[in-house]
């Protein structure tokens, strides 16, 4: 019986077939879902924010940036037994849900938040195959890692696969 892995915000898990991984309330927030393509052992972030460097905590939680969470994640999917050279990347979310008058980057959480996934993987030399980022509109997203096709609910505009 397959179970769905439900990941919550500034959280990271992964997962097994026949086992599907999910995350809700992706905003601003991006879904990070890496994949080993031979092995299946998927995993999924919640990213928040894009990086730990404002951070004033002693012991900031890795899942929460972009530029710590997917290295956590991939500690955790070789610990599983995923292979780096093997991993796959698919990214949702990073909308920009609130419009602002300033021109002021801080506000851009949503584009920011895809720009340092994007440089993060980039670094890793982790290949994104597909992606549904950008947009004012809320997602769900649900990966499969028997199909490698991951499921986006999007508030207002129904469901695709990517």
């Amino acid at each position: 019986m397959n179970e769905v892995i439900k990941v919550g915000m500034a959280d990271l898990n992964v997962v097994t077939p026949p086992d599907t991984i999910r995350t809700s309330g992706l905003g601003s927030c991006v879904g990070v879902i890496l994949y080993d393509e031979v092995t299946l052992i998927s995993g999924m972030a919640h990213v928040m924010l894009p990086s730990s460097a404002l951070c004033k905590q002693a012991t900031p939680n890795p899942a929460k940036y972009a530029d710590t969470a997917i290295p956590a994640l991939i500690k955790k999917l070789e610990s599983k037994g995923a292979k780096i050279f093997s991993l796959k990347a698919k990214l949702a979310g990073g909308a920009q849900m609130f419009s602002f008058s300033t021109g002021n980057d801080m506000m851009r959480i949503g584009p920011r938040n895809v720009e340092a996934v994007k440089e993060k993987l980039n670094e890793l030399r982790i290949p994104i195959l597909a992606e549904d980022v950008g947009g004012k509109s809320g997602r769900t997203i649900e990966f499969n890692p028997l199909s490698k096709k991951l499921q986006i609910r999007t508030v207002n505009q129904g469901t695709k696969e990517i």
